[in-house]
Formats: C-alpha cells, sequence, structure tokens
C-alpha cells in the first residue's frame, strides 16, 4: 500500500485503487489526485491544500483535521466522509456528494463553494451565516474566523480564541463566553444581551452599533481600547454589581472598571 506522496500519486494515475489505505498525516498539497479511488481511506490531518480531488470516491473516509483549503472536489463522491475539523476555506465543493456527511466544526469562507440546495449552514460548520445555536465550542481556535451573521444563541464558547474574528451581525444572546479572547475582534452590530463576559478580553475590539442591555457577568472583562463603545453603552456597563466591575481579569491583571475608564 502506497504510503509516499509520489506513491499515492502514481498509484492514482495507474488507476489503482487506495480504499481502505491509510495515509494519516499525509503531504499531499497541490498533487493531481483526479479520480482518485480513497474510499474509507484513512486521511486523518492530511495537508490536501489545493489538491486537485475532481471526481475522486471518498466516500466513508476519514478526514478529520485535514486541511482542503483551496481542494477541488468538483464532482467527489464524499457520501459518509467524516470531515470533523476540516478546513474548507476556498475549497470547490461543486457538485460534489456530501450525503451523511459529518462535517461538524469544518472551517468555510466566503470563497468556498458547496454544491446547489445543500444546507451548509445548518451542518454543524462554522462560517459566515452559520447556525451555531448552543454549539459546543468551548476553546475553539476561531482566530481570524469569518462568523459575519452566524447564529450562534446560547452557544458555549468558554476560553475560545476568537482574536480578530469577524462577528459582524452575529447573534450572541446568553452565549457563554468566559475566558475567551476577544482581542481585535469585529462585533459590529452583534446582538449580545445576556452574555456572560466574565473574563473575556475584549482590548481593541470593534463594539460599534452592539445591542445588548445587560450582560450575565462582566466579572473581571477588559475592555480596553474598545472601539465604538458609545457613552450609554458604557454607562449600561457601569450599571454592573461592584463587584464584577472589581473583579480583576486574570491574564492583564486590570479590573473591569478600569478598563472602562480609558
Amino acid at each position: 500500500m502506497p504510503t509516499s506522496p509520489d506513491a499515492v500519486r502514481q498509484a492514482v494515475h495507474a488507476n489503482v485503487r487506495l480504499d481502505h489505505a491509510d495515509l494519516y498525516q499525509i503531504d499531499l498539497k497541490g498533487l493531481d489526485l483526479e479520480a482518485a479511488q480513497l474510499a474509507q481511506a484513512i486521511l486523518i490531518r492530511a495537508d490536501l491544500r489545493h489538491t486537485n480531488l475532481r471526481r475522486a470516491d471518498l466516500h466513508g473516509a476519514d478526514l478529520r483535521g485535514a486541511d482542503l483549503r483551496g481542494a477541488v472536489l468538483h464532482n467527489a463522491n464524499l457520501t459518509g466522509a467524516c470531515l470533523y475539523r476540516v478546513d474548507l476555506r476556498g475549497s470547490d465543493l461543486r457538485g460534489a456528494d456530501l450525503r451523511e456527511a459529518r462535517l461538524q466544526g469544518a472551517y468555510y469562507d466566503r470563497q468556498t463553494q458547496f454544491p446547489d440546495g445543500f444546507a451548509y449552514r445548518s451542518a454543524g460548520a462554522i462560517g459566515p451565516g452559520a447556525q451555531l445555536n448552543g454549539a459546543p465550542l468551548n476553546t475553539a481556535n476561531l482566530r481570524q474566523t469569518d462568523l459575519a451573521g452566524a447564529q450562534l444563541l446560547g452557544a458555549y464558547l468558554g476560553g475560545a480564541d476568537l482574536t480578530g474574528a469577524d462577528l459582524q451581525g452575529a447573534r450572541l444572546v446568553q452565549a457563554d463566553l468566559r475566558g475567551a479572547t476577544l482581542t481585535g475582534a469585529y462585533l459590529r452590530q452583534a446582538r449580545l444581551n445576556g452574555a456572560n463576559l466574565a473574563g473575556v478580553d475584549l482590548r481593541a475590539a470593534d463594539f460599534s452599533e452592539v445591542e445588548f442591555e445587560q450582560f450575565e457577568s462582566i466579572a473581571g472583562a477588559d475592555f480596553t481600547l474598545v472601539q465604538g463603545l458609545s457613552a450609554a453603552m458604557r454607562q449600561r456597563l457601569l450599571n454592573h454589581p461592584p463587584a464584577q466591575l472589581d473583579a480583576i481579569h486574570p491574564l492583564t491583571l486590570k479590573t473591569t472598571r478600569a478598563s472602562l475608564s480609558e
């Protein structure tokens, strides 16, 4: 069974079936693997960036954590494939068969092309407009992720890294963000009422037109250099209990009250 990138390429070009092949963490980026026969293959954490997998048979394949950014999967067979936490940003999935494929935690962006009619926003994948209400995203790495317009009502984002994330217009009502990092995050017009911001690092985040009346907690949250914080918004934050305002952020060692005075 071929295990090197060149051996895999040669096997594919010779029409050799690689069903059930163990290709764990293999580097196949940029290769031409059109019509590859990889049914039920193990491709966990494989590097498939910009790989040509047009018309490939990947049904039942295990692609957990694989990097498929910019990959071409046009008309590929992905029925029953495990795409958990796969990176699909910029990939071409037009015409692909995704029946029973598991996309929980997979990443997509505005350049990802899904098959016509495929309900990717409600498939558990992460990207703009995703429907992730109540999703368990604790400690997730969401740095620079495009979540504009995402539905995150009651989502669990405790300890998640959302540094520089685009959350414009996202619905984070009653979301649990305790200990999350949102430095430089773009939250313009996001809805945050009732969210728990205890210990959240919001330094330099954009709060322009954010909708909220009251947070469950802002104890230890750091609002230093937050942009777009109107006088009315600042006053609503300062109306929280003194015990919350005088709590210290564990990393910046600054109280919430002090961060709101800058």
